[in-house]
C-alpha cells in the first residue's frame, strides 16, 4: 500500500486532492504529524489563500523542518498551488520569509488591459522539460486549470519544468528538481490531464518505494 502524506495546514483543497490521489491509485492520509510525514512513502503539500497564514499555520504546526526533512530524503513530493509558492524564499504577497528551499521570490500579475488578475480557468503548459517524470503520456500543449495572482520566479531557471502565458507575461508554471516537484495549477481540478499527472507522480512514488 502506497501512503502519501497530505499536509494538514488549514489552507489546502484537501479533500479534491485526496480524491485525485485515490483515483491515481494511491492511499492518501491528511496529517499535520511530523511521524505520518517520515513514515509516509511521499508528500503532498496542497495549498489555497495567502502566502503569509500559510507560512504562519505552517510553523505553529511545527511543519517546517519535517517539510524540508521530508524533501533532503528524497522521497517524493509534490507541492500544488500555494504549495508551490511557499517553497520559496519570499512573497511579494507578504512579509513572511518563505520556506526558502527554492531559491527565488513569488511576485504579482502586472495589470494590464483586457486581462484578468487572478489568473483564473484553463490554460496551456509549455513543458520546459518534456522529459520529466511528471509529464510523461500527456500532449505536448496540455490544458490544465489555474487559480493564481501570483507567481514563482526561480532564480536558477533550471528548475523550471512549465511555463504558462497570461497576456503579455510568461511565468514558471511548475518546478522540478531531484525528488522535488511543484505546480501553480491545480492538478485535482484539471480532468483527465490533472489525473494523469497525478498518476505520474503515484507511479515515481511505487517506483521508488520497490527499489
Amino acid at each position: 500500500m502506497t501512503v502519501i502524506a497530505v499536509v494538514d495546514y488549514d489552507m489546502g483543497n484537501l479533500h479534491s486532492v485526496c480524491k485525485g490521489l485515490e483515483k491515481a491509485g494511491a492511499t492518501p492520509k491528511i496529517t499535520d504529524s511530523q511521524k505520518e510525514l517520515e513514515k509516509a512513502d511521499a508528500v503532498v503539500l496542497p495549498g489555497v489563500g495567502a502566502f503569509d497564514p500559510a507560512v504562519q499555520h505552517l510553523r505553529a504546526r511545527g511543519l517546517e523542518k519535517p517539510i524540508k526533512d521530508a524533501i533532503a530524503s528524497g522521497k517524493p513530493f509534490l507541492g500544488i498551488c500555494l504549495g508551490l509558492q511557499i517553497l520559496f524564499e519570499s512573497s511579494a504577497e507578504g512579509v513572511e520569509p518563505g520556506l526558502g528551499i527554492i531559491k527565488g521570490t513569488v511576485r504579482r500579475f502586472h495589470r494590464e488591459p483586457g486581462i484578468a488578475i487572478p489568473h483564473m480557468g484553463w490554460n496551456q503548459l509549455e513543458l520546459t522539460h518534456p522529459k520529466s517524470n511528471l509529464w510523461e503520456y500527456l500532449p505536448s500543449q496540455p490544458w490544465v486549470y489555474f487559480v493564481h495572482s501570483y507567481y514563482v520566479d526561480p532564480q536558477d531557471p533550471q528548475v523550471c519544468a512549465a511555463n504558462v502565458t497570461h497576456g503579455s507575461q510568461t511565468v514558471t508554471a511548475a518546478i522540478a528538481r531531484d525528488n522535488l516537484m511543484a505546480v501553480q495549477f491545480h492538478p485535482e481540478k484539471s480532468s483527465n490531464i490533472g489525473l494523469q499527472i497525478l498518476s505520474n507522480f503515484v507511479s515515481q512514488v511505487w517506483t521508488q518505494v520497490a527499489a
